[in-house]
């Protein structure tokens, strides 16, 4: 089991760059089954769902090379096998997005139905009626998915989503490029991941229109061809540090960035007393205003607006503010698994439902915590890393993020 452990008594100060997007980097992995060219992916980030993607990728026959560090080079040209297994898929969702690569390409394919991470039911049902309206047999066999193409392809068609989903707009938008004709997908999830993945794709040859709006449409093309692609920044990870310095009082440049991409985090963060200067189009000045935090409420919604990937970060940062702050959940059902662990620690955390009230300005304590969601170990490490020692379980390799400039963090090799 990896932990975090950390001395507290000092704010987060000096420089930080973020990383590449994860939600971006896995589809665009997955976007190489596309064709037998190779492609060029810069700005990886070095996480354990990267390392997953890519097993999975060279388990069905892909080669993977890391030439320099961030940079992964995919050929396809030589897959095996239509498969991806329940071993690697039962620990990552996203490895769902191969399905509709291979579909594409290869006429047929199977995946073990999705794992992941505990926050709620995820079902994959748009996908499967996505593909169906495509034209694919899509059925479930001994817990698996298997999806096959007529035998002159996939067709275009019109295929709206019920409810918005990332990963499958990602995935029926991936299938769509070599389908005969037009697709549109109505209602599809408009996340700067979403865009990312569609300027790859039309470097690939593909014909992509309306990326980031409501409403995508794709011609489909015989064949797609190499390219090269510079991963976004992770806008999960900005929000994050800026949080951090924020609740330790620090002073926080962030570099490689995007704001445009966190409008709504820092609006929201600038709203409750967080200062927050765009140096220019890739950097951000940090530090907690002189007033301290206040109080404020907040939903989670899909983008543009506030995402549930920040929600555990902003009740850690509520729960030092001066007020009540009612923060609900409209995204997924399960996700204040966190809350239990704050409260442990003596944040005053009522949960009813979708709601969490956070009243703030607790005393908090030390406490050995367990993270139970992706994406959450770092912001409730966060909570007070300015006065106790944690020790935390973590997935990210969050080391050459904590210079000795930006947090002067012990890092031993094994945790006492």
């Amino acid at each position: 089991m990896e932990k975090f452990r950390i001395r507290g008594g000092n704010a987060i100060k000096g420089l930080v760059s973020i990383s590449g997007a994860k939600n971006s980097a896995l589809p665009c992995m997955a976007a190489a089954i596309l064709t037998p060219e190779t492609i060029t992916l810069h700005n990886i980030p070095y996480v354990r769902d990267i390392i997953t993607q890519r097993r999975l990728l060279e388990d069905i026959g892909a080669h993977v090379l890391t030439p320099e560090l961030r940079t992964h080079k995919i050929s396809a040209a030589n897959i095996e096998i239509m498969a991806a297994p329940y071993e690697l898929v039962k620990t990552m969702r996203a490895s769902v997005l191969a399905l509709g690569p291979l579909l594409a390409r290869f006429g047929k394919a199977r995946v073990s139905l999705p794992g992941g991470c505990a926050i709620g039911a995820r079902p994959i049902d748009l996908h499967l009626a996505g593909f169906t309206k495509l034209g694919a047999n899509v059925f479930l066999e001994a817990g698996d998915v298997v999806a096959r193409a007529p035998q002159d392809g996939l067709v275009g068609a019109e295929i709206s989503f019920d409810k918005i989903s990332v990963t499958g707009t990602e995935n029926l938008m991936m299938a769509a490029t070599l389908a005969r004709g037009q697709t549109t997908i109505h209602n599809a999830a408009r996340e700067p991941e979403v865009r990312d993945l569609a300027e790859l794709l039309n470097k690939m040859g593909a014909r992509v229109r309306g990326a980031g709006t409501p409403t995508i449409q794709i011609d489909g093309v015989e064949a797609l061809g190499g390219a090269e692609h510079t991963i976004i920044p992770d806008r999960i990870e900005t929000g994050t540090f800026i949080a951090a310095a924020a609740i330790t009082k620090g002073d926080l440049e962030i570099k490689d960035c995007n704001p445009e991409h966190c409008n709504r985090i820092i609006g929201k963060l600038r709203e409750v007393g967080v200062e927050i200067e765009e140096i220019n189009q890739s950097t951000l000045h940090v530090r907690c205003g002189p007033r301290g935090l206040r109080s404020g409420d907040l939903s989670t919604e899909p983008y543009p607006g506030f995402p549930t990937d920040m929600q555990a970060q902003y009740m850690t940062l509520m729960s030092q503010a001066n007020g009540r702050s009612v923060i609900t959940e409209t995204i997924f059902e399960n996700r204040f698994m966190h809350a239990s662990e704050l409260q442990r620690m003596g944040a005053r955390i009522q949960i009813s439902h979708d709601r969490a009230v956070v009243d703030g300005r607790p005393h908090l304590g030390r406490k050995v915590r367990h993270a139970r969601q992706r994406r959450h170990p770092i912001p409730r490490a966060f909570q007070r890393v300015h006065r106790d020692e944690l020790r935390q379980e973590g997935d990210h390799d969050r080391k050459a993020h904590c210079s000795p400039r930006a947090a002067p963090l012990p890092w031993p090799r094994q945790p006492p």
